[in-house]
C-alpha cells in the first residue's frame, strides 16, 4: 500500500500544480490585457499630440493669411496715396494702418 499512497499523493500534487499553473496563466492573461491597454493609451496620447500640432499649424497659417491680406490692403492704399501725391491722405492712411 505504500506505493499506492505515494502514487495518490503524487496525483494530488500534480492536480494542485495544474490548478496553480492555470491560475498563473489567467493572471498572465490579465497582465497582458493590462499591458495592451497601456500601449493603446500611449498610442492615443501620441495621436492626440500630433493632432494638436496640426491644429496649431493650421491656426498659424490662418492668422498669416489674414495678416497677408491686411498688409496687401495697406500697401495698395499707400501706393494710391503716393501716386496721387496727397501727403495728408498718406499720413492718415499710415496712422490708421499702424494704429497711431
Amino acid at each position: 500500500m505504500g506505493n499506492t499512497e505515494k502514487l495518490l499523493n503524487q496525483i494530488m500534487d500534480l492536480k494542485f500544480t495544474s490548478k496553480s499553473l492555470q491560475r498563473q496563466a489567467r493572471k498572465c492573461e490579465k497582465e497582458e490585457k493590462s499591458e495592451k491597454l497601456k500601449v493603446k493609451k500611449v498610442n492615443y496620447l501620441r495621436l492626440s499630440s500630433r493632432l494638436d500640432a496640426v491644429v496649431a499649424r493650421l491656426d498659424t497659417q490662418a492668422k498669416m493669411t489674414t495678416i497677408n491680406k491686411s498688409m496687401a490692403n495697406i500697401v495698395k492704399s499707400l501706393e494710391s496715396s503716393l501716386a496721387t501725391g496727397s501727403w495728408v491722405h498718406f499720413s492718415s492712411k499710415k496712422n490708421s494702418a499702424f494704429g497711431l
